[in-house]
């Protein structure tokens, strides 16, 4: 299978039939009888399979009827995305197995909890996980769902029957519902009677941010490990619930493509990933091939993909002792395209993903007692590995910042990670952890190798290219200090029951109030408080005061001259600190070691109205991140301003107004560098992300210099050239950098230094005044992940921050994604530090 496999492309036997609908048939297998009680889906949603793209209404409304008419066929709504669709689930499988489902469901878990067999593994059913169309605009799946449903209710026959009687079928008809929903509106609304196949046709070029992503712009299909979305929770829970053995995950891929099915490029495996993973992918791999080559579609396969970063959803299984199966469909955008294979149309695209969705469960029949033989020796040879491993537990925690801690004690808990207590305060490896601020994760436990997924720090590879990121190391993605220790010495009780994070205000105050800036919600807060009318100070020294140690960025509120008096000023703040999971002390004096209260050196914070770019030429992800946090973390507004009109926006009001990273399109655009300057000079403050330095340097908001690769592609054949610049990016690694823990941008740091996460390759030159250089990366900066070894020279020294005066206002640009994929909690106070704090930078 190591070389492309191909057999004849054959579309449909004329063009006419690609501008006709077809019936339900052309998918089908023939020469089968089929239940006349069972609706067909036209019969439901109104028109043929692929004549339109279906909506997620419509395909909710399919699935739940196939359920009530099927006895083989049960549905669950396992909640609901952003936009309040539901998150469906459809259990699938005989009449019997269903009689016996919770069973079926214990005795496959016990397969992989202990070293002896519960019972038989020749008569266990073996358990298949597959969904479709993660990404909305790749909607060839979610339709052939609509099929393949069909077929798993309505087929009638011995082989059907004795298929669902060794099958446990767990079926997503639609992974991302607010995302195939957005695109099928698109597709439907630009699709015209005679069908076009111009590749110019507005109909394949949706208009900015398209239907690929989730509601807030998400990649949902990265957020698997990180688990940080309503639709990745619904599904983990379901994946732990039952362990599946194989899961499939349908998707497109660019128009002139033909299909893949994994296993992809040999070279670009995770090394946690067994090697017996990949030899029984090959073989799931050749029943594809098989069932492919009988209607005569193109297909490759050990190319291109990899099977490296684990928050995907074809990869993730291969660490729990599953095996992920991706499918890439080349995609017609709509209904009808030109392709360099000949016209591509919707129906063909479907039946692909339907004929491998049948091959899938074939292999899973046919398959079944190796592939369950694997996951319980998968689960037995992790007992083995845990048991000699010189780390028995790994402890984690900040000191000061007890949410932060306890979000990734959450993802652990999602995970069906054991975790305990910490027994006490104590300092390991040159690090003080906190009892109530910190957890111990015992490493000899069923989830090891996903333990060390989640932990390790990998720096060496076998290969330089890599499909998604490199790294993603969550204690540095949180900011919190950990340690591997040798022993369980430390752990307290194992928790059991994880409860939520309360807040509290100590005691009533006539006088003012405090908390420091370290807990991650404190933006929460502060936006609460400067959002009532009150007045509110940052300090910018450490001081002590009744016995208390202040650090930079505390907030002061005193109770004076505020627009509530002092009893609805305590009762307020009570709600603030509950509702942000802080601790607020109320202090009766000014009077301290270091700056009083009254002090010059305790700012004013003003109320921030903040704007954000978007539209074409942004990267949606970006802006996605962005608006997320603010909406869904900080409970604090962000006007989304499209670039289509923002010249014509009155932008006086905004205090703030962030730029995302762009993807190069619209990037020169001076009449929008000229209204954003204007704005700045009069006390804005603008943020700018990534490639916006040059954007940025280019229009005179900053004066940067940046230090350029000068490496030459020598003796590099024409073959070589992709891999040797794929080899220079840096698609996504950690790097340590020191911070001068006085700079506003760093308030609410602990340590002095932080882990950032990069995905790109600007690099800019320190300033010669190192009190400019608030955030540098060290001389050793790389901690996780793969970067060339030219660009590890040119990041050494570097600077991610820059901040400089325009006029009255400021300008700030970070290099890294502070926000990246909603996980990486340990920087996410950068921005909201350029927020609040910019003026005083």
């Amino acid at each position: 299978m190591r070389k492309t496999i191909t057999t004849l492309l054959l579309f449909f036997s004329f063009i006419g039939i690609a501008q006709n609908s077809v019936d339900l048939d052309y998918y089908l297998p023939q020469n089968i009888t089929y239940d006349n009680n069972i609706p067909r889906p036209a019969d439901i949603i109104g028109h043929e399979l692929g004549e339109w793209h279906v909506t997620h209404d419509k395909l909710m409304f399919y699935m739940q009827t196939l359920a009530e008419k099927s006895n083989r066929i049960s549905i669950e709504n396992r909640g609901s995305t952003f936009e309040g669709r539901p998150i469906l689930l459809l259990t699938i499988t005989s009449p019997e197995n269903h009689k016996n489902l919770e069973q079926i469901r214990e005795e496959h878990i016990a397969l992989t909890e202990s070293g002896n067999t519960p019972t038989s593994i020749e008569n266990m059913p073996i358990i298949v996980y597959q969904g479709f169309s993660v990404h909305g605009n790749e909607p060839s799946g979610a339709n052939a769902g609509l099929a393949y449903a069909y077929y798993l209710a309505a087929a009638q026959g011995p082989e059907i029957e004795n298929l669902l009687d060794n099958l446990v079928i767990l079926m997503d008809p639609s992974f991302n519902p607010d995302g195939l929903q957005r695109f099928a509106y698109w597709a439907n609304t630009n699709k015209s009677i005679n069908l076009n196949s111009d590749n110019n046709e507005r109909e394949y070029h949706e208009v900015w941010p398209g239907g690929r992503t989730n509601h807030y712009w998400f990649d949902i299909n990265r957020d698997w490990l990180p688990v940080q979305l309503p639709e990745s929770r619904a599904r983990i829970k379901t994946f732990h619930k039952w362990l599946p053995n194989i899961l499939t995950d349908h998707h497109e891929m660019v128009t002139n493509a033909t299909f893949f099915f994994q296993p992809g490029e040999p070279t670009r495996v995770h090394p946690l990933t067994p090697a017996m993973n990949q030899e029984l992918t090959a073989q799931i791999g050749s029943y594809h091939a098989k069932a492919l080559d009988k209607i005569g579609s193109l297909y490759f396969s050990e190319e291109r993909y990899d099977d490296y970063y684990y928050g995907k959803g074809s990869t993730f299984p291969d660490v729990n002792g599953g095996i992920g199966i991706l499918f890439e469909q080349a995609s017609s955008r709509g209904h009808i395209q030109d392709t360099e294979n000949g016209i591509l149309t919707f129906p063909f695209t479907i039946r692909n993903q339907f004929t491998t969705a049948l091959s899938t469960i074939e292999a899973a029949k046919n398959m079944r007692v190796k592939i369950l033989s694997y996951q319980q020796e998968f689960y037995r040879n992790m007992r083995n590995e845990a048991t000699k491993s010189r780390t028995k537990a790994i402890v984690f925690g900040d000191s000061k910042d007890a949410a932060k801690t306890w979000h990734l004690a959450e993802i652990l808990s999602r995970h069906k990670i054991n975790f305990h207590e910490l027994a006490a305060d104590v300092s390991l490896a040159g690090k003080s952890f906190k009892k109530d601020h910190s957890y111990v994760v015992p490493m000899n436990q069923k989830n090891h190798r996903l333990i060390k997924a989640m932990f390790e720090k990998r720096t060496t590879f076998t290969d330089s290219l890599f499909y998604d990121i490199s790294a993603w190391t969550f204690p540095l993605a949180f900011n919190v200090d950990y340690a591997e220790l040798e022993s369980l010495a430390n752990a307290g009780p194992q928790i059991t029951d994880f409860k939520p994070l309360t807040g509290s205000v100590s005691q009533q105050s006539n006088y003012a109030y405090l908390f420091e800036w370290s807990e991650y919600y404190t933006p929460r807060a502060l936006n609460q408080i400067l959002s009532k009318g009150l007045r509110a100070k940052v300090a910018k020294s450490k001081f002590t005061l009744e016995n208390n140690t202040y650090d930079y960025g505390t907030i002061m509120i005193p109770v004076q001259n505020q627009v509530l008096n002092s009893n609805d000023l305590h009762i307020f703040l009570k709600e603030v600190a509950e509702d942000s999971k802080i601790m607020i002390r109320g202090v009766n004096t000014g009077l301290s070691q270091g700056i009083d209260l009254g002090s010059n050196d305790f700012d004013p914070v003003k109320k921030q109205k903040v704007a954000i770019v978007v539209g074409s030429g942004i990267r949606s992800y970006d802006a996605g991140e962005i608006w997320h946090l603010f909406d869904t973390r900080y409970n604090m507004k962000i006007t989304k301003i499209d670039k289509e009109y923002i010249n014509s926006v009155d932008l006086s009001s905004y205090t703030a107004i962030i730029i995302p990273r762009s993807s190069g399109k619209n990037a020169n655009d001076k009449i929008l560098a000229k209204k954003l300057n204007d704005w700045a000079k009069e006390g804005g403050t603008l943020i700018g992300y990534g490639n916006m330095a040059d954007w940025f340097n280019k229009h005179e908001f900053m004066n940067l210099k940046f230090r350029k690769d000068t490496l030459e592609a020598r003796d590099i054949s024409f073959e070589q050239k992709s891999d040797f610049l794929g080899a220079q990016v840096t698609g996504g690694a950690i790097f340590e950098a020191k911070q001068d823990r006085s700079h506003p941008i760093n308030f609410g740091y602990k340590n002095d230094k932080v882990s950032l996460f990069r995905n790109t390759n600007v690099y800019i030159e320190p300033d010669k005044d190192s009190y400019n250089n608030p955030i540098r990366y060290t001389n050793q900066p790389l901690q996780s992940g793969y970067i060339s070894e030219e660009n590890l020279e040119m990041i050494k020294g570097s600077v991610p921050f820059k901040v400089q005066r325009l006029g009255k206002g400021r300008v700030i640009l970070f290099t890294d994604n502070t926000n990246f994929r909603a996980f990486w909690y340990g920087t996410n106070k950068f921005l909201m530090n350029a927020i609040f704090f910019g003026k005083i930078m």
